[in-house]
């Protein structure tokens, strides 16, 4: 044993290898002052690191080797070097302004970096185009962490959905070039709307929790900042074209003029989708453009963004109602059933939602000096469309019309073919100053004023009995008026070297003009307004060069939406929701690899949800439950197993609970409803797990093949807790092969072949249930949202 020890002794010195650093000042060629926030990477590595406020950084327990050091910084050229690293360097870096303003300004207000105190995930333009096949953008950020995606059609085609951390969409809040997408009133963003749009996204920045202060009516539980195509100097073109199953095919055209003239760009796309979907008769036929023009001076942008998209979807928003499910047929759709006069089944075949939403933005930014900037914008957005569907057996009255008599005979019902529109237009304006001090202290004080105006119609198309009907009958009329107002002021201020301090507040108000009850039970135009103030604070340190830990402290308030509103009267009418959301985080950066920590507790005032709770107006309105919360742990990481091998996983155990909650069921033997009583149920559609994870294989410089691997941990349907309403936990497998290289001709050739599902996993990632008392006993009526099982998507790409 001593000569083992000994001999372990001599062997240490060349077992462990030196460790050194770079180091240096960061300085602006211009000025000669020092720059402080500017990234600092090792290229082909996790290591980034920030200048200090004097400008200095500091790269340590690097290896001996061969390092390309570069530099990231809005408004200044890249900068870069290889570093022969065979002892500590000392690295001066100068970096000279950029010539162009460059897009990033546009959305930097709403944006968290290093030193915000939030749990975010950046997606690049290329982890996105790995991927961009021809589903929605929902499933393209399956793997970032907390996520869940969900498809009505089954194909990620059509109508899709993202949770986060169990939040839907109506809490997570959509901005694109810093504008809200979020519908003002239903407070949701409906992706089939924005065909494609993933073909011109730059880069997207996904926040988990309340986030930073930014725009828009669904700023709760989470938010995704996209930014769209930014500047390429040269002149490109980009053909691609995929194909699947279920006849889903993809077609998209990019190109871009490059600079012209050393200051004009203009940048397009034209796309169209079309897939039959898994589910029977849930097609989609999508089609979609982009175009964006801008001057790009030196201190100066100014740029017009104009996309439209245009869908007609056959409707799948009902789900496969679960005796089917369990009869084996994992595809049936019940929209536009109907029996015919000779007791057959048929379906109406325009059962489909129809709609186009056109969007216009005008950017500025402008640079005063090294210190200030300001940015604005104005913005246009039109939408108009409807949803057709035939309704068997209606009763007249519910449409204004007199019943028919017919010899002896009454009618008070029809078969009736309707349409329900939806007209509006969302326009407004945001801004943002920013300010840099090069020494400590970082500022942004923005905002937006933003207007909805809604018109809700009916037409009646068809009825078996017309009665008193004329052409294009609208049996309902009503506007809706929404002014949204928000000012925020956030800061980013150097108390010590490592220790940053992080404050952000926000104040909004809220002016809903509608269509409501009054107690009465009278339908008038009503009035709400609501006043929040939503503050936030955060403490980052910098442990070491590559190790940062973060707490911040948010409070988030939201209105209810409007079916809440114009469903109740003053009565009843919820009270807005309010979320106290703390996140403790740690992360850190190493040659081959990242990994991140973050804690959260978010606990609920108010919260909204469904209880089964009829009204005064005999509607299953949202109620307010005291207190909830969401409680959970989210661990994400990437390595570098090798040259050729990479690894990326990332998990979230959580709690989510209502302390207390009462559930009503309508009781069709005694009248009334029955009342039972929960202590700490599940909140509905939030999976105390889930994962997901990549592993990809680079054998040859350009192929890559990747697994890729998803888990969700059950979920309930509603909040009781009850194993009878529960979607089963699962696990997908995909495999995606991808090869990208150059010709002489071609400037890049992508080659893509994707399987989804590979295992043929039967599961369901969404549905409904909706239960009563009769014959002494509750009834349970489920519907799920099948996902389709092994399927495919192949594409190839062009550019040029």
């Amino acid at each position: 044993m001593k000569n083992l020890l000994i001999a372990a002794a001599m062997m240490l010195p060349f077992c462990i290898q030196a460790q050194y650093s770079i180091s240096g000042a960061v300085k602006s060629k211009n000025n000669n002052e020092p720059l402080v926030g500017t990234v600092i990477f090792i290229d082909g590595s996790f290591i980034s690191v920030q200048s200090g406020a004097d400008g200095n950084y500091s790269i340590k327990n690097l290896k001996s080797g061969t390092y390309v050091l570069k530099t990231r910084m809005i408004g200044y050229e890249q900068f870069s070097d290889t570093v022969q690293l065979s002892d500590n360097k000392v690295i001066d870096i100068e970096l000279k302004e950029n010539p162009l303003m460059m897009d990033e300004v546009v959305v930097k207000a709403t944006r968290a970096d290093e030193k915000s105190a939030v749990a975010y995930t950046n997606v690049s333009k290329e982890e996105i185009a790995a991927q961009n096949l021809g589903q929605d953008l929902p499933y393209l950020l399956n793997q970032t962490p907390s996520a869940v995606v969900t498809s009505d059609a089954g194909g990620g085609v059509g109508y899709t959905g993202l949770r986060i951390r169990g939040s839907d969409a109506t809490r997570v809040n959509v901005t694109i070039d810093g504008i809200p997408v979020n519908d003002a009133e239903d407070q949701g963003v409906y992706w089939v709307d924005l065909p494609d749009i993933a073909s011109s996204v730059d880069n997207i920045q996904v926040q988990r929790g309340v986030g930073t202060s930014t725009n828009g009516a669904g700023a709760f539980g989470g938010s995704l900042n996209i930014q769209t195509t930014a500047l390429n100097p040269k002149p490109y073109g980009e053909v691609s074209s995929s194909f699947g199953s279920f006849n889903t095919f993809k077609n998209t055209v990019n190109f871009g003029s490059g600079l012209i003239d050393g200051k004009w760009a203009i940048d397009g796309r034209m796309s169209k989708i079309t897939s039959d979907g898994y589910i029977d008769r849930a097609s989609s036929d999508l089609k979609s453009y982009y175009l964006s023009g801008g001057y790009y001076g030196k201190k100066t942008i100014v740029k017009l963004i104009i996309f439209s998209g245009v869908e007609k979807t056959y409707q799948a928003w009902y789900g496969v109602p679960e005796d089917s499910l369990k009869a084996g047929n994992r595809t049936f759709n019940p929209a536009g059933m109907y029996v015919d006069a000779n007791g057959k089944i048929k379906y109406y075949n325009n059962e489909t939602d129809n709609y186009q939403q056109d969007y216009y933005q005008l950017h500025f930014s402008h640079e005063f000096n090294s210190r200030w900037n300001v940015s604005a914008a104005l913005h246009f957005t039109k939408g108009e469309g409807y949803y057709e569907e035939y309704v068997p057996n209606d009763s007249l009255k519910s449409y204004g019309l007199n019943n028919v008599n017919v010899g002896n005979t009454t009618i008070s019902t029809s078969d009736i073919i309707r349409r329900q529109w939806l007209s509006n237009n969302f326009y407004g304006t945001t801004f943002s100053l920013n300010y840099k001090n090069n020494k400590k202290l970082t500022t942004t004080l923005g905002g937006a004023w933003n207007e909805y105006d809604g018109e809700h119609y009916g037409d009646i198309i068809w009825a078996q009995y017309a009665s008193n009907s004329s052409i294009d009958q609208k049996y309902y009329d009503n506007n809706a008026v929404k002014k949204d107002f928000n000012i925020f002021a956030k800061a980013n201020y150097q108390l010590a070297e490592k220790l940053n301090v992080y404050g952000d507040m926000q104040y909004r108000t809220i002016n809903y003009s509608f269509l409501g009850y009054d107690d009465n039970l009278n339908n008038v135009q009503q009035q709400v307004n609501l006043n929040f103030f939503n503050p936030k604070a955060g403490l980052t340190y910098q442990l070491n060069s590559n190790g940062q830990a973060y707490v911040s402290y948010a409070v988030g308030n939201k209105e209810p939406s409007r079916d809440d509103y114009t469903q109740s009267t003053p009565n009843s009418r919820p009270k807005p929701e309010t979320l106290n959301d703390i996140e403790v985080g740690y992360r850190q950066n190493i040659r081959i690899a990242s990994w991140g920590i973050n804690f959260y507790n978010m606990n609920y005032k108010n919260q909204l949800v469904l209880t089964g709770q009829l009204n005064d107006v005999g509607a299953y309105n949202r109620t307010n439950v005291d207190e909830s919360y969401r409680r959970g742990i989210e661990l994400e990481g990437n390595v570098n197993l090798s040259k050729k091998w990479k690894l990326g996983a990332n998990a979230t155990f959580s709690q989510n609970k209502i302390e207390n909650f009462k559930e009503y069921i309508d009781d069709y033997d005694n009248g009334g409803q029955i009342v039972n009583n929960y202590k700490k149920t599940n909140i509905a559609f939030s999976p105390n797990v889930i994962g997901a994870g990549q592993l990809s294989y680079e054998p040859i410089k350009g192929l890559v093949f990747s697994a890729i691997s998803k888990y969700v941990g059950q979920q309930y349907l509603d909040n009781t807790s009850n194993s009878d309403r529960m979607l089963n936990s699962y696990f997908v497998q995909d495999v995606r092969i991808r090869y990208t290289f150059k010709t002489k001709f071609i400037r890049e050739i992508g080659l893509n072949f994707y399987v989804n599902n590979i295992l043929n996993a039967k599961y369901e990632s969404n549905g409904s249930t909706y239960n009563y008392f009769q014959g002494g006993k509750v009834l349970v009526f489920n519907s799920y949202y099948p996902q389709a099982g092994t399927n495919f998507l192949a594409g190839l790409t062009l550019k040029f």
